[in-house]
């Protein structure tokens, strides 16, 4: 039976309600969305909680996205949140605060169930002829790996190397200051090198997919400056298109084409990350998936009402 799915993504950057008709079998198909940018972190107090100002907008967002939902004949709304309220202090205050306000069951997803959900819409959409698979995806809050060759990854790993992080904790400037460019670079080199686990190091995965909006916004932006399709990215692309990037201004990044700029501003960040863990991982080159996490949150729901 047809259901209508809204899928209430509260991340780091933004608040976006995805509305999808589905059923067991089908492909998902989009039919309205909802966004509001709101970027928790940029409100996190010095103890680490989300300022009384965050949570307002917070309210006012989720809000306007739940009312959007009940607009258009949502069945059921499938709320999750990452990073940016999973580490927040005052997190678990906020979930409750939101439940009863919005009469939803926000639900807080680990990094390891982001991993899994990505890897599972991955999957689907790639088929099992792409065997063994290798995905990547780089959030606001935090870069998600997961390995395998079933729907559910042998191996997964999160990491606090989301590009909106790394932008607030190590860029400043306009151009951004080269000292910093070098100490992230570094940062984010050190942290893949000692955290990355040997069974994702030695992945042995014949297929590499990456997902979400930076990823994809690395490869308009490549197909822009090099002619590359942008379905693919490159690393010697990314290598050269970093360098370049990290030299120009805000405003300079936003006036290329699809780079909003709140996404100039983190762009930079991003690209870091990306050409840091193809480099550890020996990627030459990842295909760019359409469907990410949203997508895996309505699969998995689908896999439930089927059972």
């Amino acid at each position: 039976m047809p259901v209508r799915l809204g899928v209430l993504d509260v991340g780091s950057n933004t608040i976006h309600l995805q509305v999808m008709d589905a059923h067991p079998g089908a492909r998902p198909a989009p039919a309205t969305n909802f966004k509001v940018e709101l970027r928790l972190t940029e409100y996190l107090d010095p103890t680490g909680s989300i300022s009384s100002e965050g949570i307002n907008q917070l309210h006012q967002a989720i809000g306007g996205a739940v009312n959007h939902a009940h607009q258009n004949e949502t069945d059921e709304i499938l709320a999750f949140a990452t990073s940016a309220i999973r580490e927040a202090k005052n997190g678990s205050q906020i979930i409750e605060e939101v439940n009863q306000r919005h009469n939803i069951d926000l639900q807080i997803l680990t990094g390891d169930e982001e991993a899994r959900m990505t890897f599972l819409a991955v999957r689907r959409w790639l088929g099992w002829s792409a065997g063994k698979l290798l995905v990547l995806d780089i959030g606001g809050g935090s870069l998600e790996i997961a390995s395998g060759i079933d729907e559910n990854p042998e191996a997964t790993i999160s990491l606090p190397l989301g590009a909106a992080r790394l932008t607030r904790e190590f860029l400043s400037g306009d151009p951004y200051n080269t000292k910093g460019i070098k100490v992230l670079e570094e940062f984010v080199a050190n942290k893949i090198n000692s955290e990355l686990p040997t069974i994702l190091r030695a992945h042995d995965a014949n297929h590499f997919v990456a997902t979400s909006k930076t990823f994809r916004t690395l490869a308009r932006l490549s197909g822009y400056m090099f002619d590359e399709n942008p379905k693919f990215l490159e690393r010697g692309n990314l290598k050269a298109m970093t360098s370049k990037l990290a030299s120009m201004s805000n405003k300079s990044r936003a006036d290329l084409p699809g780079v909003s700029m709140s996404r100039a501003q983190q762009i930079v960040a991003g690209a870091i990350v990306a050409q840091s863990v193809m480099a550890t991982l020996e990627i030459d080159r990842v295909e760019i998936c359409p469907w990410a996490l949203r997508e895996g949150i309505v699969l998995r729901r689908l896999d439930w009402l089927n059972n």
